[in-house]
């Protein structure tokens, strides 16, 4: 069996992409079951995997893709136009996103706006930094270390290195306080502006202006994607399934037993991509790989496969699909409530119970999801991005 062809791998990819829908599109955001929730600082829930989950898996892939460049006849120059161009693009999708947002937001509210300029080209509101610019960053600057690194044990003593340098930030930095003199909220506000920054709400109703997709908390997550990638290369150099099995079952273990015990002294915390949170979620990433390895590409269970096979051959582009769309719903108003809020309300009209229609809504949001990744993966169409 080829390591390109482990379907484990997309299923995981789907898996990610799903829980990112399902996290990120509640009926009501007053009503979510605790376990769908964020952290609201130090601590982690099963949501907090959901990211970390895609960036890991992101560096698994890059190890697969990128095998065939690395002997001495690639083209270096074409390679690294390829990973600057899908980088930008990237990034540019994030901003796009952001920029829609406010758009809609902007054609909403139009009375309130003296021209149709500051509807169309509200650039002084945009949010610089998110998800797809977290990805874009991550993606480039990790495969910078991948390429110029070739070997697997500097890559782990490179790793090293970044955590403990961003632990010593974080520890000299206010770091581990969710205030506004933390030293990664300083950073994005003095680069970007306020007004680029994402508007975070404190456990005691103030709101701050911190953004959990920061600059320097990418530092992180470029551990996070060589780490992924380091995995990759035992997937794709091990040709035996078990071999692959046990040393991703070892790697798995022994980062999250290292996460888990370094987290008395630095907290496992997603807003800061602390640097125990990066090896718990890697650990928990490999390990969850390894469960689907075992079940899919080892005992062949693969009927219950398609959702997250089809999730998980367009995921970047159903993610941004869903997002645009659900600003759409959570703009447009119908008897003066967002078209969301109304469909929310049509749901809890039946079930009566406010959390569990909130959650019965983002499930329904997710199949309006499948049916539209279902017809492309029915038809072979991957849209690369």
């Amino acid at each position: 069996m080829s390591s390109k062809r482990l379907l484990s791998l997309d299923i995981l990819r789907g898996g990610t992409i799903i829980g990112m829908i399902l996290v990120n599109n509640p009926g009501s955001w007053e009503y979510i079951y605790s376990p769908l929730r964020h952290a609201e600082w130090h601590g982690l829930t099963p949501t907090d995997l959901i990211f970390p989950f895609f960036i890991f898996v992101m560096g698994i892939s890059m190890s697969l893709s990128f095998s065939k460049f690395k002997n001495e006849e690639y083209n270096k120059t074409l390679f690294w136009e390829k990973v600057i161009k899908r980088s930008a693009k990237l990034f540019l999708l994030g901003l796009f996103l952001s920029w829609f947002s406010l758009l809609l937001e902007g054609i909403n509210n139009r009375l309130e706006y003296e021209s149709i300029s500051e509807i169309l080209f509200p650039f002084g509101q945009i949010r610089i930094l998110g998800v797809m610019q977290r990805l874009a960053l991550s993606y480039l600057v990790g495969s910078v270390f991948v390429m110029l690194i070739p070997k697997a044990k500097h890559l782990v003593i490179t790793s090293v290195i970044l955590l403990i340098a961003y632990f010593i930030l974080l520890s000299l930095g206010n770091g581990f306080s969710f205030s506004s003199d933390n030293i990664i909220a300083i950073v994005d506000n003095s680069l970007f502006g306020e007004n680029h920054v994402y508007l975070e709400w404190l456990p005691d109703g103030e709101r701050l202006r911190f953004d959990p997709e920061g600059l320097l908390s990418t530092i992180p997550c470029i551990v996070q994607v060589i780490m992924g990638y380091l995995c990759g290369e035992v997937i794709r150099k091990k040709k035996d399934l078990l071999n692959k099995m046990m040393d991703l079952a070892i790697i798995g273990i022994v980062l999250l037993f290292i996460g888990l015990l370094l987290s008395y002294g630095c907290p496992l915390n997603k807003k800061i991509w602390s640097p125990t949170f990066e090896l718990v979620t890697s650990g928990f990433a490999v390990l969850a790989l390894t469960l689907l390895i075992w079940i899919i590409d080892y005992k062949g269970l693969k009927k219950w496969c398609n959702p997250f096979e089809a999730f998980g051959t367009n995921p970047l582009f159903i993610y941004i699909a869903s997002s645009a769309f659900a600003s759409v719903l959570g703009t447009l108003t119908i008897k003066d409530i967002s078209l969301q809020e109304y469909l929310y309300n049509a749901i809890l009209g039946v079930i009566h119970n406010p959390h569990l229609a909130s959650l019965i809504y983002a499930l329904l949001y997710i199949l309006l999801c499948y049916y539209i990744v279902n017809i492309l993966f029915r038809k072979k169409i991957y849209i690369k991005i």
